[in-house]
């Protein structure tokens, strides 16, 4: 029996530099010949790496895959701060960085790691009263963003240049809604010569990393899905087996007798394809993304 979600998963994209995250979707949906197309994590256009794709019911997996974390290489310029926080907004000021130590650059990177409260860029794509961030910017509008709390697991300088900047090439692995550009700026001020990114790519999204992402004239040529929905979740969640009558049960969205798990599992067939992603709520094991919905 041929599987109705044959045509379904995930495709990770090595997003190239100069587009954006939407423009890869409209290009998606010409590669597979589908409107159901939608991505997880936005990057901006200056930056590349893995941009996680929904394809048809894949569309559906995305939200569970915001929570994830994720991996960047950057590289960070000490001396000049930004009006966007990147190399793509208007320089606001400058300080000579020469009397920067490494130890003093140390200091100001450890200070923003963990668990730190973070102002996201005003050019973000968060939403202000219904309306994007950056919109709001672009017209001039005063845009104030109240700090939200980030985790940042990992900021390490893998590379330092000096010359009339110091440029530092770093590694961030951090939670998901941490924002590259504001460590930038973070790390600038605290050092009191300013700083923004110029550089971006991220390696990593949750499970899936940068060596399985594919450019998207390698998709034209074969447009073909990274993961199907079965692998997606079993890569992406730990793996709950069930018996067949309990397949049935979640796939109409029952509820299953508790048993002890901790977090989101991907509860798997006697078949080997996965129904659905349980977590355990209270006093029952209920769904919280149905893979196979009965109606299939």
């Amino acid at each position: 029996m041929t599987d109705p979600l044959a045509s379904s998963g995930i495709v990770i994209v090595d997003k190239p530099q100069g587009v954006t995250s939407h423009d890869v979707v409209a290009r998606l949906r010409r590669i597979f010949g589908t409107r159901k197309v939608g991505h997880a994590g936005t990057l901006d256009p200056m930056a590349t790496g893995v941009l996680v794709a929904g394809i048809e019911r894949g569309t559906k997996l995305l939200a569970h895959l915001v929570a994830e974390d994720k991996v960047y290489e950057a590289t960070i310029r000490l001396g000049a701060a930004t009006s966007t926080d990147d190399a793509e907004g208007e320089v606001l000021a400058t300080a000579d960085p020469s009397h920067l130590t490494d130890a003093q650059i140390a200091d100001a990177i450890t200070a923003l790691t963990g668990e730190i409260m973070q102002v996201p860029a005003s050019v973000s794509a968060i939403k202000i009263g219904g309306r994007r961030a950056h919109e709001l910017a672009r017209a001039g509008e005063d845009v104030v963003i109240p700090p939200r709390p980030v985790t940042v697991h990992a900021f390490d300088t893998l590379a330092t240049r000096r010359g009339e900047f110091v440029d530092l090439d770093v590694r961030v692995h951090c939670s998901s809604g941490t924002y590259i550009r504001s460590l930038a700026r973070d790390l600038g001020a605290a050092l009191g010569v300013g700083g923004h990114l110029i550089a971006l790519r991220r390696t990593r999204v949750g499970p899936f990393p940068i060596d399985r992402a594919r450019t998207l004239d390698a998709l034209a040529e074969d447009p073909a899905l990274s993961l199907t929905m079965d692998e997606a979740l079993v890569a992406g969640w730990p793996v709950l087996q069930v018996t067949q009558q309990e397949y049935d049960a979640l796939a109409m969205g029952k509820w299953l007798e508790p048993r002890g798990l901790h977090g989101a599992h991907a509860a798997q067939g006697p078949d080997g394809r996965v129904v659905a992603l349980v977590k355990e709520q209270g006093k029952r094991l209920a769904t919280t993304f149905v893979a196979r919905p009965s109606t299939l």
